[in-house]
């Protein structure tokens, strides 16, 4: 069953097509790699899928509903949540507050509630703790390293209980021993039903993980299929050796 369908979607910024008649599903149980070259128009699909961007034409359905002209909030509350490529956190909360402000997908003025709820925070303590983190919740979010920043945003996704986690480049910066632990949560969840769909240029990760792996280039699709076919076809060794 498609989780998530994208159909010829398009998208222009000025005279630059970044996304052009993309097309692909997303099955559900899935982990899927999107992958490409720089410019290739992976984190302009992200942004498309998740409200930050409205497409110029094309459909995004999840869940059988189009949801393309939805707020981003609105998209969270129906089962989507991602990551980006450069973490955002509110940098003088603590790591808890900042996984309870996660989970508050109402709208922007439920930033501002007055108090956390016990079942949110025994929530966000369960998942700092499934990442390893736990013993960060009380300090500050500019007082973590990248890699635990990389950390609590992963936890903090989970806050919202999405059926397709959007995962934007989460080996970037990530040194080998975290890498691991973010793959070994990636699959542990999995197994539990959770889907994935990941933007990354790290290709033993992707190959090890993936099944699908779609490469796109110039805005759309290029190529999708098995790592081993992706690694054997001659259009995406093009496309990168192209860049």
């Amino acid at each position: 069953m498609a989780l998530l369908e994208i159909k010829g979607l398009n998208k222009h910024f000025g005279g630059i097509q970044a996304v052009n008649d993309c097309s692909f599903s997303v099955e559900e149980g899935r982990i899927v790699s999107l992958i490409g070259p720089n410019g290739a128009g992976k984190t302009t699909v992200f942004n498309l899928v998740t409200g930050l961007l409205t497409p110029d034409s094309g459909d995004v359905t999840f869940l059988g509903k189009k949801i393309n002209g939805l707020q981003p909030h609105e998209i969270t509350r129906r089962g989507i949540s991602r990551t980006f490529q450069i973490t955002r956190d509110l940098q003088e909360l603590s790591v808890l507050e900042n996984m309870v402000i996660q989970s508050q997908v109402k709208g922007f003025f439920d930033m501002f509630r007055s108090s956390m709820s016990k079942r949110e925070t025994e929530r966000a303590m369960d998942l700092l703790s499934f990442v390893g983190i736990s013993h960060l919740a009380q300090e500050k979010a500019k007082n973590l390293s990248y890699g635990q920043k990389k950390l609590m945003e992963f936890a903090s996704v989970l806050m919202s209980e999405p059926k397709l986690i959007m995962l934007d480049e989460p080996a970037g910066g990530v040194n080998p021993t975290l890498l691991e632990s973010i793959i070994d949560r990636i699959l542990e969840l999995n197994k539990k039903g959770i889907t994935f769909l990941i933007v990354e240029h790290n290709m033993d990760l992707v190959m090890k993980i993936s099944d699908p792996v779609i490469c796109m280039a110039y805005g759309t699709v290029l190529a999708e299929g098995s790592p081993k076919d992706i690694q054997n076809n001659s259009q995406v060794m093009e496309a990168y050796l192209g860049e």
